[in-house]
């Protein structure tokens, strides 16, 4: 995996010394509303869960920080699912960094990045999860159909 570099942000593959950030990032109330609850309660679980990550040959995850003082801010990830056809491209900020551009800024060049190697990308999102709806429809991708999984209703959103 590669490390990106934007006007003010580090993408870098997830290691396990973002255990405290991930802990932070997957208590959201954000997280857990749209992605849903991991059960991530300390240090030790965050790292079994990057654990996971590290040996999922289907998953990949960077780690948003700021350039200037490298505090991490966000994840993006790339999944490979399994009711999916094509990989789905995610992402996830702390809620105090919403609303300043750096999930777009982010998000779009890990797209363009991963867009070499990968013809269509796809996105799910809760209907209810407007910001990221909105953070789609502006990096370009299209809306597809809706899907049901595991009981809850998701947009699929496709770019290519």
């Amino acid at each position: 995996m590669h490390k990106y570099i934007t006007d003010r942000l580090e993408i870098n593959p997830l290691e396990l010394s973002h255990d405290s950030f991930i802990l932070e990032l997957l208590n959201t109330a954000g997280w857990k509303q749209f992605i849903g609850d991991r059960n991530i309660t300390s240090v030790q679980d965050a790292q079994i869960y990057i654990h996971k990550i590290l040996n999922n040959e289907l998953a990949y995850y960077w780690v948003v920080s700021h350039k200037e003082d490298a505090q991490s801010i966000g994840v993006i990830s790339f999944l490979k699912r399994d009711y999916l056809e094509h990989w789905d491209l995610g992402f996830a900020f702390l809620p105090q960094y919403s609303g300043q551009g750096m999930a777009a800024e982010a998000a779009g060049c890990v797209l363009k990045n991963l867009q070499k190697t990968h013809s269509i990308i796809l996105a799910t999102v809760m209907p209810s999860n407007f910001n990221s709806i909105k953070l789609l429809e502006k990096l370009g991708f299209l809306f597809k159909n809706s899907l049901e999984r595991d009981d809850l209703q998701l947009l699929l959103y496709s770019y290519h």
